[in-house]
């Protein structure tokens, strides 16, 4: 029976992914490329939204990691998306520094003001609110959120609607 030739995975990422995948490559021995993972996925989810099987399979192609393992480490960390999500992504820091300081009532202002709850995205597909965030880091700041990767800290409902509001 003749072998059918099949599209590589590979394929589906662009120059531009390619690009950032190999500049996250360089830094790693040959021998340890699947610590560049990290980096790929987030390339990746940077430009499509989310971390579709298919892109996953592409990136552990292009690394040289098995399938699986990309999948591990994908649903691993709360920073990717597995489902289609809003444009912006919203986390709101819900440790015990925050909550002291009042990030319960920053996410339910949130909550409130977009009129859905968090993992949920607004219809018009414009914001999304992760479930939770344990900590961002800033605990300095806190009440904190996140907001496409960008720190927003000493949050008040007023300040958030500015934020929110600013945004495309």
């Amino acid at each position: 029976m003749p072998k059918i030739q099949t599209e590589h995975k590979a394929a589906l990422l662009n120059d531009h992914l390619r690009e950032e995948i190999d500049d996250w490559l360089r830094r790693y021995p040959q021998d340890q490329r699947q610590s560049a993972v990290l980096g790929a996925l987030r390339a990746v989810q940077h430009e499509h939204g989310y971390l579709s099987t298919e892109m996953m399979d592409a990136v552990a192609e292009y690394i040289g990691m098995p399938d699986i393992a990309v999948y591990e480490v994908a649903s691993f960390y709360s920073m990717f998306e597995l489902k289609p999500v809003g444009r912006h992504t919203i986390a709101v820091c819900t440790n015990i520094s925050c909550m002291l300081r009042g990030s319960d009532r920053i996410v339910e202002h949130i909550e409130n003001k977009l009129g859905i709850k968090t993992g949920e995205s607004t219809p018009d597909g414009k914001f999304y609110i992760k479930r939770e965030e344990e900590c961002l880091a800033a605990c300095c700041g806190a009440p904190m959120m996140q907001v496409d990767h960008v720190y927003y800290e000493h949050l008040t409902p007023e300040r958030v609607d500015e934020i929110l509001d600013g945004l495309e």
